[in-house]
């Protein structure tokens, strides 16, 4: 069997697939899009009457396997525009010609063949043979895609398949999903009371009690590193007159994004960002060198248009607040600041438990606001300051924001999933727009900087990607509930446990009592769905011995333990909400 690259294998699968289904639906007006590879497989957008369902994919699945038997050769042709025009206008492949149209002057054009029937426009590479292939494929699932990405064009079916050279590879893939299904945090946010959404606002979280317990928790861990890391907090409004988004550039680059509404005849905005607002606030006052760095920081409710296509349970919603902040700094004092930025990043998403952590430089993007000569300098700022944290990191061409280039933090979960949280912009452009001014050691009056920073991101987004990293188990720290006392008998034992939930709740920490009138295997099966980090019984002998039985999530043996030494626990354990390297800085 001939060797080939996993991209070449997944790409045949890809072109397989699509033979399988213009196979076995011949008369269902099959047109076939575009069908890369992508991460673990490839996917296929297809256009056809019949609405594919589960049990099809399984159909379609025999059919591939039923193909690579037939050992049909996988033969490359070149071919003149004209000649592919009609070789696929003949068959009905009207998204094809579209293709075909799009394609360079004086680029070769070619299709393959598999067999004497089908034929699939492609540059290749390809196997040689449909037997060259294996049947490590799984075909996952369908999902809804506008062709070309235009919502203004038609919806094609995308089929999405994983596709690997060992059949190890797909089964350790497949278990990762299963894993997957299982940490879904929209599922576990059902599960565990956290959140809800509901048709009045679309993509617009509603957080119950124990979500909001963690989105504060998370609000007070970062005040507490703000306080380590010498930021002042601020409030800002929400909606604010246009012409502030016109003077920072917004309205022109962004107002696809933005909600408008018209008070008193004139047209407002909702903020989709707060860095408009620090500009305006720094320009209220006036500063000196001796101010710098100045560090603004802002909880403040964001709202940003996001299509239905995209938005996906916390992970990218409408409305949404950012761990955000601007520091407003001298230029030669943005090596020393994105060093310190660096040392907070890590300290808070190793706190977190994310190990795996990747860095990469992004640089300025086609769209963009000011001169070539100022990019140059924020980009070769930015080069050297990363060089100098001795972090390794990878350059992004092009993915930059419009007002300056930016680093942005990948961080890896528990299933080895990485994820953007972090984000640090250097901007040259809103300082000068805003007209911002400090006065310098000389006493002259000098533009600062501005660097843009978020170390959770978007608070919704962090706990959606924290939720399944931790798979709803959350530390003690900021779990909703702590802990749940249980009676063993109301009648006997309900007394001492109220009074043991009187003596924590004093001392802050999250407990209730369950005193309801139900079996202790189901308060304790409930316990554990809940994933409260300790279930504590009292019964005649803890309540002799001013002690109780407890029972960690997920283990399945109790330790007796005393009252006071419980007390010393919870207060150990709650000093995790400070990271370990700052607790004494």
């Amino acid at each position: 069997m001939a060797k080939y690259d996993l991209d070449t294998l997944r790409h045949s699968t890809a072109h397989l697939m699509a033979q399988a289904i213009m196979e076995l639906y011949p008369n269902d007006k099959v047109q076939l899009g575009i069908g890369p590879t992508i991460e673990n497989g490839f996917y296929y957008d297809i256009d056809m009457t019949k609405k594919l369902a589960d049990e099809d994919l399984k159909t379609i699945e025999e059919k591939m396997k039923e193909i690579i038997k037939r050992n049909l050769p996988v033969v490359r042709h070149e071919v003149s525009r004209d000649e592919a025009m009609k070789l696929f206008a003949d068959r009905g492949q009207s998204l094809k010609t579209e293709l075909i149209r799009d394609i360079p002057e004086g680029e070769v054009i070619s299709y393959y063949t598999q067999g004497d029937t089908f034929f699939d426009l492609c540059t290749g590479p390809h196997v040689e043979k449909t037997s060259d292939l294996t049947f490590y494929f799984k075909l996952l699932h369908t999902a809804g895609a506008y062709w070309r990405g235009d919502q203004t064009r038609p919806m094609l079916q995308r089929i999405y398949a994983a596709c690997f050279s060992s059949k190890e590879e797909l089964r350790d893939y497949l278990t990762q999903l299963e894993e997957a299904k299982k940490r879904d945090h929209r599922k576990l946010g059902k599960e565990l009371e956290l959140f809800i959404f509901d048709p009045v606002a679309p993509a617009s979280p509603f957080f119950m009690p124990k979500g909001a317990m963690v989105y504060n928790g998370l609000v007070e861990f970062m005040r507490r590193i703000y306080n380590k890391f010498d930021y002042q907090e601020v409030i800002t409004p929400q909606v604010l007159d246009v012409d502030l988004w016109h003077t920072s550039g917004h309205y022109e680059k962004y107002h696809e994004n933005m909600y408008f509404t018209q008070i008193d005849e004139r047209e407002f905005a909702l903020k989709p960002m707060n860095c408009p607002c620090h500009m305006l606030m720094f320009s209220h006052h006036r500063y000196s060198y001796r101010d710098l760095p100045l560090r603004f920081a802002d909880f403040g409710r964001l709202h940003r248009y996001e299509k239905s296509g995209v938005v996906a349970g916390l992970t990218r919603v409408r409305t949404f607040c950012q761990d955000d902040a601007h520091i407003f700094i001298q230029f030669d004092g943005i090596q020393e600041e994105i060093k310190t930025l660096m040392k907070m990043f890590f300290i808070g998403y190793e706190h977190f438990g994310f190990k795996k952590i990747k860095i990469g430089l992004s640089t300025r993007p086609e769209m963009r606001v000011g001169s070539d000569e100022t990019w140059d300098k924020a980009e070769a700022a930015l080069k050297a300051a990363l060089d100098a944290s001795g972090k390794e990191y990878f350059v992004n061409e092009g993915d930059g924001a419009f007002y300056g280039p930016k680093i942005d933090i990948q961080v890896a979960d528990a299933l080895g999933r990485y994820f953007q949280l972090g984000t640090i912009q250097l901007d040259f452009q809103l300082p000068d727009r805003f007209d911002l001014k400090f006065q310098n050691a000389q006493g002259e009056m000098e533009r600062p900087v501005v660097i843009h920073r978020a170390l959770l991101g978007s608070l919704e987004r962090f706990i959606g990607v924290y939720l399944e990293h931790v798979g709803g188990a959350f530390p003690f720290w900021l779990s909703p509930e702590q802990a749940v006392i249980v009676p063993v008998k109301n009648e006997l034992h309900l007394e001492a446990a109220n009074a043991l939930a009187k003596q924590l709740k004093q001392k802050g920490f999250r407990v209730r009592v369950d005193d309801r009138n139900e079996s202790m295997g189901l308060k304790t099966r409930q316990a554990q769905t809940g994933k409260i980090p300790f279930m504590l019984v009292m019964g005649d002998k803890e309540i002799e011995d001013k002690a109780v039985a407890v029972r960690k999530y997920g283990e399945q043996k109790s330790e007796v333990m005393s009252q006071a030494s419980l007390m010393s626990l919870f207060e150990t354990l709650d000093l995790e909400k400070v990271p370990a390297p700052l607790r004494e800085v």
